[in-house]
């Protein structure tokens, strides 16, 4: 059977970069909503030499990811999967926000992990403002109720969003809220599935230079600051970071979260 690879999101930036990387030894399916970018993707990577599909889905929508799992085991079996599908704080509102980047997490992981063996792998992105909410607002118990009763988890995650004004603000705690929870359950699902052989992990970009970070770069821009190099992140570089920590082969890294953020969320020691 052929090895495939899924990325969701990977009709552009980082999550397109690592298609380029991990395509070239193993169908690679592509996923989004937009059909015209993922057709357009879906050509770059066939022109690259990837054997290339792309498939519609929304991963706040179980059903959909369901459809999505159907399409990629029709092509092989299924050993590297990429959750990269998000939302950032301009492009929606808290609701949405949390629907797509918390629970689409828990539907991709879970689903996936019904039909993933052995030396496999979930990698979950999410993001560095995963490190930025004050402790008080992180309740792991809340977090448990994701997988277990969705409603209960969307009402109290929202009830913490409403401590920030409205507009950018409460979209914007509601993302970081939802990237602190990938890194949470990333960790869950690594000790959950590593039983049968699945590896899960999750890796956290800072300011990357694609259309979804010029769209925060107003608000986020003093993050470049932070950083080493002073410098927003590449998306090719996010897509080699993505490419080599989704790789079967890294087979020891497991339940961990790997920052990549050129350096920002760590400048605050050497201050």
């Amino acid at each position: 059977m052929s090895k495939v690879c899924v990325i969701t999101g990977g009709g552009s930036g980082m999550g397109l970069e690592a298609a380029k990387l991990l395509g070239k030894e193993r169908i690679v399916v592509i996923s989004g909503r937009t059909e015209a970018k993922l057709q357009k993707a879906c050509e770059q990577l066939k022109e690259s030499g990837c054997q290339a599909h792309y498939f519609i889905c929304d991963t706040s929508k179980r059903e959909s990811v369901k459809q999505l799992v159907e399409f990629a085991c029709s092509l092989g079996d299924v050993t590297n999967v990429v959750n990269s599908a998000g939302l950032s704080p301009n492009m929606s509102d808290p609701e949405t926000i949390l629907r797509v980047n918390a629970l689409g997490t828990v539907y991709v992981n879970e689903e996936f992990s019904k039909v993933m063996k052995a030396n496999t792998v979930i990698l979950d992105v999410a993001s560095n403002s995963a490190y930025v909410l004050p402790s008080f607002l992180i309740n792991k118990k809340v977090y448990t109720l994701a997988d277990q009763d969705e409603q209960a988890f969307l009402k109290k995650m929202l009830k913490k969003t409403k401590l920030a004004k409205q507009g950018y603000m409460r979209s914007g705690l509601a993302y970081s809220l939802s990237k602190n929870f990938v890194t949470w359950y990333a960790k869950k699902c690594a000790y959950q599935y590593g039983e049968k052989g699945i590896r899960v992990v999750s890796l956290s970009p800072g300011l990357i230079a694609t259309d979804m970070g010029n769209l925060e770069k107003q608000q986020g821009g003093y993050l470049i600051d932070l950083t080493a190099e002073k410098r927003m992140g590449k998306p090719e570089e996010l897509g080699f970071a993505i490419a080599t920590v989704a790789d079967e082969r890294n087979g020891y890294l497991a339940a961990v979260d790997i920052l990549c953020d050129g350096g920002a969320t760590n400048r605050k020691e050497f201050k």
